[in-house]
Formats: structure tokens, C-alpha cells, sequence
């Protein structure tokens, strides 16, 4: 039974992605609106089909321009916070070449960043700017790698430069970075213990394939999203502040979620 339901699964995505894109294509390529919305219908569908489930707590920030900064422990995060809300996200530049994920990826329109080409930077902090004035909410995973699921990395601060640069461009000289925790708390309904957490995570240490296939196999998983308090960041801001307010809030609601108590 568990293979067939891995060839269900992969064959039914295969059916939603060959239906949505067409639509998509035509969306980016006339740079329509919709283009922001199709790939929320794709990331709902898919953490159905993986067997997902989704639990929110607190409020995404109505406010634009909005900047989302969340811990990050598997691919699995961008399925989940995609299917919350028409996002966009900021990726290191070798993601775009990474198979199945990187096509994926430009799909959504994702943000390629390259982080020790300085020349680039430039550019780069313009695109986010211009994507953050347009009332797209970005996300950004601030550790700059993927962690076990169980604690947070540390976090760099300089990754929050785009931010800072995009203050002048933007309406009202604000941007709005609202800390997210993305826990992964139960499997087959029972909770996921921190030796069992590699199940949903996704270090940097283990292949692929193998990890795709215990998602696979483990037909459910719980997912908790934290929805911190947002920070109003302005020119001239410390950015290594807004770092630790950031960390705090999600090393808060994160511990707080992986142990079962209420955060608020």
C-alpha cells in the first residue's frame, strides 16, 4: 500500500502542476497579478497530497510592504508557507540550477541571490525593493541554512540588508519584518519526539531522495506556524537589533510549539 500511494502522490502532482502551468507561464510572461495566486493553489495541493496539515496561530501582517522572517529546517517550510499566503522568497543563487526544485522555483518568480558576488548585490537589493513597493510579501530565511527542526541557528544579520536598502524605496520609508516559526510537532498523529524530527527536517547532511521518501511514507505530518509580532523597520535602524528582536521572537515560539505550550 505505501508504494501505491507514492505512485497516487506523485502522479497526482504531476496532473496539478501540468494543469497550472500553462496559466503560469502566461502569467509571468505577461506579468499578471494572478501570477502571485497560482502557486498558493500548487503549495495547498501538494501539502494535501504529502499529507500536511497545517495549524496557524496569530495573524499575517495586513501591512505592505511586509517582510516575513522565518526559521528554516526543510524544503518543506516553502510548501507550508505557500500555501498560507501568495508569497515570494528569497533563495541562494544555486537553488535555481538544484532539479525539480529550481524550476519550481522560477516558477514562483523566487528571488536569486548571490551572496559573495558583491558586483551583484546591487541589483539584487533593487529587485527585492521593487518587489516589496509592488505589496509582494517576502520571505526570507535569516539562518541562511537549513537546521535540524529543533532549535534555531544562528542568524545573520547582514541577510537583513535588503531589507535596510529597500527603506528608501518603499511607501512610507518602512518595511514591516514579522518573525515566523515553522515547527514540525507530529507524525501519523503522535508527537514527534527530537530524534524523529529529521523525518519532517531536512540538514544540510542528508541526500535527498531518501528524506523525500520517508515524506512519503509517513502519509502525516503536523506543522505549526507562529506568527510573531512585527517590527517596523526604518532608516537608519540597527539591523543587528532587529536581527536579535527576530531570533528571540522565533526561538520563543518555536520552543514553545515543539513542547506543546501556548506561545502567547
Amino acid at each position: 500500500m505505501t508504494w501505491l500511494r507514492i505512485g497516487f502522490v506523485v502522479v497526482a502532482l504531476a496532473i496539478v502542476t501540468l494543469a497550472l502551468l500553462p496559466f503560469q507561464l502566461v502569467a509571468l510572461a505577461l506579468d499578471l497579478k494572478i501570477r502571485r495566486h497560482i502557486p498558493r493553489l500548487w503549495h495547498r495541493a501538494a501539502c494535501r497530497l504529502l499529507g500536511i496539515r497545517i495549524h496557524v496561530h496569530g495573524q499575517l501582517e495586513k501591512r505592505r510592504p511586509v517582510m516575513l522572517a522565518a526559521n528554516h529546517a526543510s524544503w518543506k517550510d516553502i510548501l507550508v508557507l505557500g500555501a498560507i499566503a501568495d508569497v515570494t522568497f528569497i533563495a541562494k543563487s544555486e537553488v535555481a540550477s538544484w532539479p525539480i526544485f529550481g524550476p519550481l522555483a522560477k516558477l514562483q518568480k523566487t528571488i536569486f541571490v548571490a551572496r559573495e558576488d558583491k558586483r551583484k548585490a546591487g541589483a539584487q537589493v533593487t529587485q527585492i525593493a521593487e518587489r516589496l513597493t509592488a505589496g509582494e510579501i517576502v520571505v526570507l530565511f535569516p539562518e541562511g541554512t537549513t537546521s535540524d527542526g529543533n532549535r534555531l541557528l544562528d542568524i545573520k544579520s547582514s541577510l537583513f540588508g535588503a531589507a535596510a536598502a529597500a527603506v528608501p524605496h518603499v511607501p512610507g520609508n518602512i518595511v514591516h519584518v514579522q518573525p515566523v516559526a515553522i515547527a514540525y510537532t507530529r507524525v501519523y498523529g503522535m508527537a514527534m519526539g527530537r530524534y524523529h524530527r529529521p523525518i519532517a527536517a531536512w540538514p544540510g547532511d542528508i541526500e535527498l531522495v531518501p528524506h523525500l521518501m520517508g515524506v512519503l511514507k509517513a502519509e502525516a505530518i503536523d506543522v505549526e506556524v507562529s506568527f510573531g509580532e512585527t517590527i517596523e523597520f526604518r532608516a537608519g535602524d540597527n539591523r543587528k537589533l532587529l536581527s536579535a528582536n527576530v531570533a528571540a521572537q522565533i526561538r520563543r515560539m518555536l520552543l514553545a510549539c515543539l513542547r506543546g505550550r501556548d506561545y502567547g
